[in-house]
């Protein structure tokens, strides 16, 4: 019997064998792309424009680090250090307090699709395109979108914002504190507590301006802020970091409905950042290396502290604003304290075609600048100036790049 059984498995596995052999002959591999047996070249560029920045050796190091897992208990001590980083960065001591798998348009998914329910009413104010991304974003779920519009460059105060709180009774006011589209920042005084008093709960993008600009999240009486990793942290784009006060929590965690997406469900994530007291469980897998420069990113600005980082910018960018204005050139933001020091806006130089001057500084000088985005679209050009970017001596650089630029490109006499 024993004979049989071994009789009838070789003929099993040798028909099996063939019919494998069959198949293969019959399928053709495509060879590979020539493009993928070529060495990667990444060429040498300095990003002056408004994210992602130039990334310093040592976050460039600490992202080289061999990878480990994502749920290591070493991993979880570098999670740990980041939640500490953003809480001193943010200036709060919110215990909900992370950093997302993504990008800054992720942490804005994040806290909506966390806060915001069917049905809710959500303000929005908008002075760029960061404002309408919010309303859509808001849209998508079926909340109910207010909007407060200003014309880019242009800021918003707080008599505005109250006739806006009193007229719509929003559960959320969402507000950019630096639009990096125009050029703007946002002064946050006050608003919290006009928020607050109207029983709304104030949600603020930080992802311009965090390190480069002023913000205080408890002081301020922000209840979700977010930022990014790719501009002043100087890390690459794909964490997020976001924080949400005791308020926001509540009410993500009472209520009536699951979140439209697991990714970001801060049931999960609050769970994976050790923020629920309890051991944590799988949910995704997070980008270790990602996680590595985001840690180093904020460890540089805590070792440089906050008050000296947002004066190095505020000196830079008031360099480069004589600068720009001794080449003739106008910046966008007429009131000088509503200029955000990380991005400068430059109004379009009469004449010219915005994309001739960012491509002859590229293809010259190596240096990325932009022209405007979404509402600004055609409007501006835009040069960043962020952490590790933010020097004297890149100011030097771009302002003669634009001298040349100015001097070379075809300019329309009509």
């Amino acid at each position: 019997m024993q004979g049989t059984v071994r009789s009838i498995s070789y003929h099993f596995l040798r028909a099996a064998r063939l019919s494998g052999s069959v198949r293969m002959s019959i399928h053709t591999i495509s060879p590979p792309s020539a493009a993928l047996l070529q060495p990667l070249n990444i060429p040498q560029r300095l990003m002056l424009g408004p994210g992602p920045s130039n990334v310093p050796p040592r976050v460039q190091a600490a992202g080289g680090q061999q990878v480990i897992g994502h749920m290591h208990p070493e991993t979880f001590q570098i999670m740990d250090d980041i939640k500490l980083g953003i809480q001193y960065a943010f200036q709060t001591k919110n215990t909900l307090t992370l950093a997302v798998s993504g990008s800054g348009h992720c942490a804005m998914e994040t806290a909506i699709f966390n806060v915001v329910e069917k049905g809710d009413i959500v303000l929005v104010a908008s002075n760029g395109i960061w404002g309408e991304r919010a309303a859509d974003i808001a849209q998508r779920i079926g909340a109910v979108v207010h909007l407060l519009t200003k014309p880019p460059g242009e800021g918003f105060n707080l008599k505005e914002i109250e006739q806006g709180l009193a007229k719509y009774k929003p559960s959320l006011f969402f507000i950019t504190h630096g639009e990096s589209s125009s050029g703007v920042v946002q002064p946050l005084d006050g608003i919290g507590d006009l928020c607050h008093r109207y029983s709304c709960l104030l949600l603020v993008d930080s992802v311009a301006s965090l390190g480069g600009a002023p913000i205080y999240m408890d002081k301020q009486g922000i209840d979700i802020l977010y930022s990014g990793s790719q501009k002043v942290l100087n890390a690459p784009p794909g964490t997020a970091p976001i924080s949400f006060s005791e308020a926001a929590s509540k009410k993500i965690f009472s209520r009536k409905t699951k979140p439209p997406s697991l990714y970001v469900d801060l049931t999960w994530l609050s769970n994976y950042w050790g923020c629920d007291g309890k051991p944590r469980i799988y949910h995704h897998t997070g980008p270790v290396t990602n996680f590595y420069s985001l840690r180093e990113g904020l460890a540089i600005l805590a070792e440089k502290g906050l008050e000296r980082s947002w004066e190095i910018h505020r000196e830079n960018a008031l360099r480069l604003y004589k600068g720009l204005e001794d080449l003739g050139l106008k910046l966008f933001v007429k009131d000088p304290t509503l200029r955000l020091p990380t991005v400068t806006t430059i109004s379009v130089p009469e004449g010219y075609d915005w994309k001739d001057i960012t491509s002859y500084v590229m293809k010259n000088h190596s240096i990325e600048i932009t022209g405007g985005l979404g509402p600004s679209t055609g409007k501006v050009l835009r040069i960043g100036l962020m952490g590790y970017n933010s020097t004297k001596t890149n100011v030097d650089r771009v302002l003669n790049a634009l001298r040349d630029a100015l001097q070379h490109c075809p300019k329309n006499k009509m």
